[in-house]
């Protein structure tokens, strides 16, 4: 594990949605102490940290990211004493935990909100984002939720619209108040006190917007058909992404750094320029440590794709900005369905899960591992009867919603709900599910389990792979490849994106030392080139002397 005060440069964190993740009680809602009890899994894959999705006193309309009090646990998932026990025994395991700071928006159930619409001469009054109606009666400007539908509901009490970025019941905070920064501050001081070691940062590219409320323009779609998801039909220039930005994240950033050891991990969305600004909300020491962008989460998985991705996260040692990479969270489709080469209706190939693996701990920046994903489970398919996420039921069947890829977590093959509730889960558990589940994975020495655990020890093993500069190389498909290094220490990484076996040739091979195989699906040399097997992958270390890998075990068959 990654030690000292910047532990998190090239850390692997591993993201838990707590409602999926274990239940304690039986209640079908994953729980703090259900967490707890199954930390020891997390440890034993060798990450470095947990990130935990919000437990916080919450309506649940958008499960969890509309808090309705940030300093209390709501109590579907226990109480205060269960996430101080939490918090000490990752501790206890080696494992630093980060939690959400959801800074852009509240309930409008909060406390805050309801004294902030019931009057404009009310403390909270400038709280959130108010503006007048136009003279006709409509919403101030064009902008809309991400949810659907206008960005502005009016609220009669005040005679006024307020805004919200996402749905209607989750107004937005207005961070250019400096009342309203302070009191989120307070809110993450409050936790840093408790023992947590940082924050995701939820939304960062809504925390701020114009300050003119201009409509934004229009970006009509290529193709000339409306989309089922109206937003994007704008550009927007003026209700997200604004300047301001900058200074709220600077504030966050002085508050942890008051704290030292602890970190901070930006949500982009994944708009145009995403790696862009995640290079600029990550770049000096003033703002986040950390950023990650939706953006390659959205799209398909092919060579130019993967080449973007390679490009995009290359830098040499003295580059500015640090990114952190993920292919699959709680508001995606899961990576090895969503990306899958044979269709997304298609089983997911344990091969592909393998490639995704060895890619994503490949790249320069820290990691996010979704809960799943070491177990390479597909995307759940659920019935519109089974369908909870609201965005999916505003949008189906184009769109099927965040649930598939947030049912629950499978422990036990064979066992009722799969060993994560003794009662009636909250989303069920998929049939495809229970043969992936963790029991089983552990008893498979050639599962994809132990396969996450070998090339996290591998990476872990080669300094190179964590903090590394990396340089893209330029690869004719199927391969795609790159070169880490680090205090002399140099390792190629080249992969298969085919189906089919592919060879590899160069100068780059000369005196090259293979790294151990650990998925089962490494590359052969031969004949003064290597051959990497359908979905494979060459690592090998350029070093004159062979890289420090004797603690990593090779795949046994």
């Amino acid at each position: 594990m990654v030690a000292g005060a910047e532990w998190w440069r090239g850390a692997v964190l591993y993201q838990i949605y707590p409602r999926s993740f274990a239940d304690s009680n039986g209640d079908g809602v994953g729980d703090l102490a259900g967490i707890e009890a199954r930390l020891a899994h997390v440890a034993a894959l060798g990450v470095d940290a947990v990130w935990i999705c919000p437990f916080y006193a919450s309506p649940g309309r958008d499960f969890g990211y509309d808090i309705s009090d940030h300093v209390a646990v709501d109590p579907q998932f226990g109480r205060m004493e269960d996430f101080d026990r939490l918090v000490a025994t990752a501790h206890g395991l080696g494992l630093k935990v980060l939690i959400d700071l959801v800074g852009g928006h509240t309930s409008d159930q909060h406390p805050w909100f309801q004294r902030s619409r019931a009057s404009r001469g009310a403390a909270e009054a400038d709280r959130y984002v108010w503006a007048d109606p136009s003279p006709d009666g409509t919403p101030p400007n064009n902008w809309l939720s991400v949810f659907g539908g206008s960005a502005w509901t009016w609220e009669p009490r005040r005679r006024q619209y307020y805004l919200h970025h996402f749905l209607s019941s989750q107004p937005s905070l207005n961070l250019t108040d400096p009342d309203t920064l302070q009191a989120v501050l307070e809110v993450g001081e409050f936790w840093l006190k408790r023992g947590v070691d940082g924050f995701r940062l939820d939304a960062i590219d809504f925390l701020a917007h114009d300050p003119a409320l201009r409509s934004n323009p229009a970006h009509p779609p290529k193709d000339g058909k409306v989309p089922a998801k109206l937003f994007g039909l704008q550009q927007h220039d003026h209700d997200m992404m604004h300047p301001e930005t900058l200074a709220i994240l600077r504030r966050i950033r002085a508050l942890t750094d008051r704290y030292p050891g602890t970190t901070t991990l930006g949500e982009v969305s994944s708009q145009d320029g995403a790696f862009e600004r995640v290079r600029r909300y990550t770049a000096g020491e003033d703002l986040l440590h950390m950023a990650y962008t939706l953006r390659p989460l959205r799209g398909g998985f092919d060579h130019p794709t993967v080449t973007d991705l390679i490009q995009a996260s290359s830098a040499g040692e003295s580059a500015e900005g640090w990114p952190c990479w993920s292919f699959s969270n709680h508001d995606v489709e899961r990576a090895v369905t969503r990306w899958n080469p044979a269709g997304r209706e298609a089983g997911p190939d344990p091969r592909f899960a393998r490639l995704l693996a060895s890619l994503l701990l490949s790249l320069r920046g820290s990691v996010c591992l979704y809960q799943g994903e070491e177990l390479g489970l597909p995307e759940a398919e659920l019935r519109l009867e089974e369908i909870r996420d609201p965005f999916g039921l505003t949008y189906w069947p184009e769109f099927r919603g965040r649930d598939g890829s947030r049912t629950p977590m499978p422990w036990q093959d064979g066992a009722p709900q799969a060993g994560f509730t003794t009662g009636t889960p909250w989303l069920p558990v998929p049939a495809a599910h229970h043969p992936l589940a963790v029991d089983r994975q552990e008893a498979e020495l050639g599962s994809l389990l132990h396969a996450w655990r070998r090339l996290l020890l591998l990476r872990q093993a080669h300094p190179a792979l964590v903090r590394g500069a990396q340089r893209p190389l330029d690869l004719p498909a199927p391969l795609a490849g790159l070169v880490r290094e680090y205090g002399g220490q140099r390792i190629l990484a080249v992969f298969n994106l085919s189906d089919a076996p592919a060879r590899f040739a160069g100068p780059l091979l000369e005196g090259a030392v293979p790294l151990p195989d650990v998925t089962g699906q490494s590359a052969s040399m031969e004949d003064g080139g290597a051959v990497l097997p359908a979905y494979g992958v060459l690592l090998a270390s350029l070093e004159t002397a062979p890289a420090p890998s004797a603690l990593v075990p090779e795949l046994q068959n």
